[in-house]
Order: C-alpha cells, then structure tokens, then sequence
C-alpha cells in the first residue's frame, strides 16, 4: 500500500536499526483516513473469503480491525485484552504471548461467549515479526472451534521470521507494507 509506505518513511521513526516507531499515525495517535484505507484494503484483499468475525489485540489492532469490519459490510469485532480485568468474570480463552518491543510475556485473554465454533475468523495486528502475537491469536480462536481464514497485518518485518512461521502453519498473510530491512535507521521496502 503505497500511502501507507510514505507515511512510514514521513513519519516513522527507526531506534536502533531494530524498532519501528509509527506511534504518531497508528499506535498512539490515528490518522483516521489512512486507517480507513488501511480497512478498504484488506477488505479488498480478503474478498475471497466468507469472514464472520475479526479478531485482534488490543490496543493497537482495534482501530484498523474496525476499519476492515466497516469495510467489509460492518462485521463483528473482537480483541483479546494483554491483561486480565476485573470485568472479565466469565469463561475465557487465553494464550501465553511474547511481546517483541515490551520484552515480556503475557497472557491474552478472550471471552468464550464473544467468539463461537465454526466461525470463519479474519486476524488483524498492527505488526509482524516474530509472529507471537498473530499465532497466540489463533491459538484462541482454535480454542473457540473457530476457523483462522486469513491473517492480516499492517506492517511486517520481513527479515524477522514470523511470516515463514505463519505460513509453515498454513496460514494465508496479507502484509500491506512489508519491510525487507532497516538500513542507517531507514526502512527498505521488500516489494
């Protein structure tokens, strides 16, 4: 998505040849315009597929997973939470995630009653690199009985390895910038 790579090489900052900071357009604050293209596209990507539910974490997937819902004909959302709430009394799923840019483990947490056997799921996430979070993701919805169609991701790392990982598991991924390498604190872009 060409709109999308610009923005990153406008706005994105690079720590350490190793993290991509997009907080002031994606993970902290939003630019809802591109966001809504961001939904358009994976839309667009993923109309092959009969998808009754989007699946995401929070707190940076559920702005682009709406997006997508409202895109794709204003499907239901779901977003696993990284942290147990008190509000969450009922039956959950849960799966054990490492996160790549806070150095720790948690475990994310679905209700059962928000997502349903035989459900054709889409997953969404703001980032790929090792691909923790995208298969803790469908670690819930397999719990649920559900069925992971497709999985789609803002921006990838592509020289890290979760897409290879996602796809040895037989997962189709949709990235809409994928990055093949930061070079002197700049992204190149893998076409």
């Amino acid at each position: 998505m060409e709109e999308l790579k610009k923005r990153i090489l406008q706005d994105g900052t690079i720590i350490d040849n190793r993290i991509l900071k997009v907080d002031n357009f994606l993970n902290q604050q939003i630019d809802p315009s591109l966001v809504m293209k961001m939904g358009q596209e994976f839309a667009r990507r993923f109309s092959d597929c009969t998808i009754d539910r989007i699946v995401t974490i929070e707190s940076s997937g559920i702005a682009i997973a709406l997006a997508a819902a409202v895109a794709m004909g204003n499907i239901p959302i779901v977003f696993a939470r990284k942290k147990k709430s008190l509000l969450m009394q009922d039956a959950v799923y849960t799966a054990s995630i490492y996160s790549y840019t806070k150095e720790e483990t948690y475990t994310a947490s679905l209700s059962k009653s928000y997502l349903h056997a035989g459900e054709r799921v889409l997953i969404i996430d703001d980032f790929l690199a090792s691909g923790a979070a995208a298969i803790g993701l469908t670690e819930l919805v397999s719990q649920a009985g559900a069925v992971p169609v497709g999985i789609g991701i803002v921006i990838e790392k592509s020289f890290q390895p979760g897409r290879g990982r996602l796809e040895a598991l037989g997962y189709r991924v949709e990235s809409l910038a994928r990055i093949a390498a930061f070079r002197d604190n700049k992204p190149v872009f893998k076409e």
